[in-house]
C-alpha cells in the first residue's frame, strides 16, 4: 500500500502543485487518474470558483456553489463532487499509474467523497497522492492508518515518490 499526502500553505498552492505533477506525469507517458482543482478568480469581492478536472482527459465539474455576497460557510456543491467521484471510479483500473485526489476534505473526513475511490486504488496496488489541508491532516492520518508518506510540497520530491512506487509495467510511449 502506497499512499502519500502533501500540504502547501497559501491559497490554491496545493491545487497548482498537483496539477503540475499530473501534467509532468502525462508528459512522461504515465497514466494518472483522479482530479485536480482549478480555481478561477472572480474578483476582489468574491471567492474563486472551484472546478475539478477529471484525469487524464476530463470532464470538469464546478464544485463550488455561487452564493450571495456576505454568505459564510462551505461553498462545496456535494452533488457535483459526487459526480466527479463517480467519474473517477469508472476510470480507475489496473492500467492506472497513480490516483491523484486534490483534497482530503470535510467530505472525506466524514466518510464520503473520494474515500472509497482511494480504497479501490490501494486494493488495485495503485499508489495514491492526496492534497491535505491543515484542518483535515489528522482525519487523513487516521484514515491512512499511519501508513501515509508525508511529502514536502516540492514537485521533484513528489515525482520521485511516484516513480519509486508506481506499479511495475512497461511505460507507454
Amino acid at each position: 500500500m502506497h499512499i502519500a499526502c502533501t500540504t502547501m500553505t497559501g491559497r490554491g498552492g496545493t491545487d497548482r502543485l498537483l496539477a503540475s505533477v499530473a501534467q509532468r506525469l502525462a508528459a512522461e507517458g504515465l497514466t494518472a487518474c483522479g482530479v485536480v482543482q482549478i480555481n478561477s478568480n472572480c474578483g476582489p469581492d468574491r471567492p474563486c470558483d472551484m472546478d475539478v478536472a477529471v484525469l487524464p482527459d476530463g470532464p470538469s465539474f464546478r464544485i463550488s456553489e455561487t452564493r450571495g455576497p456576505g454568505a459564510r460557510g462551505c461553498r462545496l456543491d456535494p452533488d457535483a463532487l459526487e459526480r466527479a467521484v463517480a467519474e473517477v471510479a469508472a476510470r480507475l483500473g489496473p492500467g492506472t499509474d497513480l490516483l491523484i485526489v486534490n483534497k482530503f476534505g470535510k467530505h472525506e473526513a466524514e466518510g464520503r467523497g473520494f474515500r472509497d475511490v482511494i480504497a479501490q486504488a490501494l486494493a488495485l496496488d495503485v499508489p495514491v497522492l492526496v492534497g491535505v489541508n491543515a484542518l483535515n491532516v489528522d482525519a487523513f492520518a487516521a484514515f491512512a492508518g499511519g501508513m501515509e508518506a508525508r511529502l514536502p510540497p516540492d514537485e521533484a520530491a513528489i515525482l520521485a515518490w511516484v516513480r519509486a512506487h508506481r506499479p511495475a509495467r512497461p511505460r507507454r510511449a
